[in-house]
């Protein structure tokens, strides 16, 4: 199955760069290129893409709106960030707007196909050094003082342990190896997971992980 991407940038060179290194792909398509946030909007409902990899800083709509938007109005299609390491703020907003994936713009070709093929396929990208950080300190911004928002209640002992590893920025196949249980079976605790605490994907279960202080800050 092929997966559809737009690409969504403001400068024609970082959007040549991109097709250039996604376009060798054998299982990605780029199906439509935006230069502002609105036309990233317009393809996205036009085109329904599986993917789009949205930038930030953009005129007339910026990538963070324009994310927004289109999970309000076309959910299925999932939003990966371009980011920089000191663009912290606006990855924050956009982690609430509801994206799912994060590419440092200086990423090499295996971690931006990485990171399309994971929002493809549902899940969110957890990026070592990015996301986890960002994660960490979007909860810790959002913490009040007082009881969590977020209650963990009724979670089994395995699924407290496998949300815990979610929120430390574990993949999958990490959590397998720590808990010493098949992919196959952390895969089956993560969508309990997602269905009990009613979270959108990853980002989120790990975002609760870190809001209900079972993740300390800096973990």
């Amino acid at each position: 199955m092929t997966i559809s991407v737009v690409l969504a940038d403001d400068q024609p060179l970082v959007r040549a760069g991109l097709r250039m290194v996604i376009s060798d792909a054998p299982d990605i398509e780029i199906v439509g290129e935006a230069g502002t946030g609105a036309e990233a909007l317009r393809l996205a409902g036009d085109l329904a893409p599986d993917v789009v990899v949205m930038d930030i800083r953009m005129p007339v709509m910026d990538g963070i709106e324009a994310t927004r938007r289109i999970k309000a109005e076309t959910a299925q299609v999932g939003v990966v960030i371009l980011t920089t390491f000191d663009d912290d703020e606006n990855v924050y907003a956009a982690l609430c707007a509801g994206a799912s994936g994060f590419l440092v713009k200086d990423s090499v070709l295996e971690e931006i196909l990485a990171a399309i093929r994971v929002v493809a396929a549902g899940d969110a990208l957890l990026a070592p050094g990015v996301t986890r950080r960002l994660i960490a300190e979007f909860a810790t911004r959002e913490a009040a003082p007082g009881p969590p928002r977020r209650t963990v209640e009724g979670l089994t002992e395995r699924e407290f342990e496998v949300l815990t590893l979610i929120g430390r920025g574990m993949s999958n196949s990490e959590i397998s190896a720590h808990l010493f249980i098949s992919t196959a079976t952390t895969k089956s605790h993560v969508a309990r997971l997602l269905a009990k605490l009613n979270a959108r994907d990853r980002v989120q279960l790990a975002i609760t992980a870190h809001e209900a202080r079972i993740v300390p800050p800096s973990a």
